[in-house]
């Protein structure tokens, strides 16, 4: 009877897909298609697709470390897995969750942006602080507990799916399909060699996708993992791929490039106005209000629940240790996102992630290829085709940014400096005399948490 109970607990795929595809569809959106327009001008549709192919060779390795080793842990277990404990997981991990608290900044920095359109402009400054709000909130809503994060999260989800989607379809049934003819030349890549700007640009298309990520770790709470965790990345992405395509036909359709460029922190509500009227903007703010209340939230759960574990796994100082704070983990990770929140902007917090995802999934896909041959039955082609690609946008994107906002490139190289040196430093002083490091968790503890 036990074991039939916990059975009927488990997630089922079509329960995974709404729930990686809830995250996936996320507040990110709303912002990142200015941007990503911002870079290539027009073609910024196609980038979302050339976006979903690098991510497509990408989720290959996960899907192979999914099925070969479900559990809660997801990426932090798949490090573990390749390069053992020590130093290069713990940073690689480490770069992970501070790519996470990143989306937290960016996603409560875009709540602020659209809240903001319901205001005058003369409060347009005021977005930052909105959004430390609004991490303020998340930090409640998660000390409540898990139960109010679950109903909170599946209502959201629902929702934000559901109203992207229809403002995506009927945005572009109105608007019509628009005239993609890839003379336009931005301003923000003019500069640069032929192609560049658009490679450079997937690095952002990138991050509107690496929310699949966060499937991996449900290999402790679905039926059949060693097999359902990679069929609901597969899909995820393809419905998510097929929305972000249409959203950006639909979009390109109501304005100009100019015109998305100019309003591309609130492009989306920007392109509804004129196809669907007051309402249609108004319309548009709320479900991003909806949306990147209900990502923050999540995301704030996400990445203290990832803190927490590195810290059980010895991978960080013990946090636990801190018993006059309740949850330190969740109070770290809200302090950090605060932070990144009013000292960056919402394209420079944007470059920042997708410069520190783009290193730790090259290291996901070297971990499968350089180490795990005997131990996971894969196809060597698909880890080298995807290191082959993340490193082309990661070396445009660097470029880019070397060439428009260096400032960007200081603070992520001061950023992997100080991780890695204190992951370096901790190492060397939790090393027993043989020179081995000790995990704190194994698979059970994982799947616990």
């Amino acid at each position: 009877m036990k074991n039939h109970k916990q059975q009927k607990q488990k997630l089922s795929l079509i329960g995974s897909v709404s729930l990686g595809t809830g995250v996936m569809i996320g507040a990110g959106i709303f912002v990142l298609m200015g941007q990503i327009a911002e870079l290539v001008g027009d073609l910024f549709p196609i980038a979302f697709i050339a976006g979903a192919v690098v991510v497509g060779f990408s989720s290959y390795s996960y899907i192979k470390f999914s099925n070969a080793y479900p559990s809660s842990g997801g990426v932090a277990k798949f490090l573990t897995k390749s390069y053992g404990p020590g130093t290069a997981t713990g940073t690689f991990s480490l770069l992970m969750y501070v790519s996470m608290v990143v989306s937290e900044s960016l996603v409560a920095g875009t709540f602020g942006a659209y809240t903001l359109r319901l205001f005058p402009e003369e409060y347009a400054g005021y977005a930052a602080y909105l959004g430390v709000a609004l991490i303020a909130i998340a930090y409640i809503v998660n000390i409540l507990g898990n139960k109010v994060i679950e109903v909170t999260a599946t209502f959201t989800a629902i929702v934000k799916v559901v109203g992207i989607a229809i403002l995506a379809i009927s945005g572009l049934i109105i608007s019509g399909l628009p005239n993609i003819t890839g003379t336009y030349t931005p301003e923000a890549s003019g500069n640069l060699p032929g192609g560049f700007g658009f490679v450079a640009a997937l690095a952002l298309s990138i991050l509107a996708y690496k929310g699949f990520t966060t499937i991996t770790n449900q290999g402790g709470d679905i039926e059949n993992p060693h097999k359902n965790v990679g069929r609901s990345i597969i899909i995820s992405i393809v419905i998510s791929t097929i929305l972000y395509f249409i959203l950006a036909l639909s979009v390109a359709g109501g304005l100009s490039i100019s015109e998305i460029i100019v309003a591309k922190d609130y492009a989306l509500a920007a392109a509804a106005k004129p196809v669907f009227g007051e309402w249609g903007s108004l319309l548009t703010i709320v479900l991003a209000i909806i949306a990147t209340v209900s990502g923050v939230i999540a995301s704030v759960y996400s990445a203290s629940r990832m803190l927490g574990m590195l810290s059980n796994m010895k991978q960080v100082p013990n946090l636990n240790k801190m018993r006059n704070l309740k949850n330190p983990a969740l109070i770290f990770t809200v302090s950090l996102a605060i932070l990144l929140t009013i000292l960056f902007d919402l394209t420079r917090i944007a470059s920042i992630g997708a410069i520190f995802y783009l290193i730790m999934d090259i290291a996901i896909h070297w971990g499968l290829y350089r180490y795990l041959k005997k131990e996971i039955k894969f196809n060597a082609v698909m880890p080298a085709i995807a290191i082959i690609l993340d490193s082309a946008v990661l070396f445009a994107f660097i470029y880019l940014k070397y060439m428009n906002d260096p400032f960007v490139l200081i603070v992520a190289l001061i950023g992997i400096v100080l991780i890695i040196l204190g992951e370096r430093l901790f190492m060397i002083s939790h090393t027993d005399s043989e020179g081995k490091m000790h995990m704190g968790m194994d698979d059970e503890e994982m799947n616990g948490m």
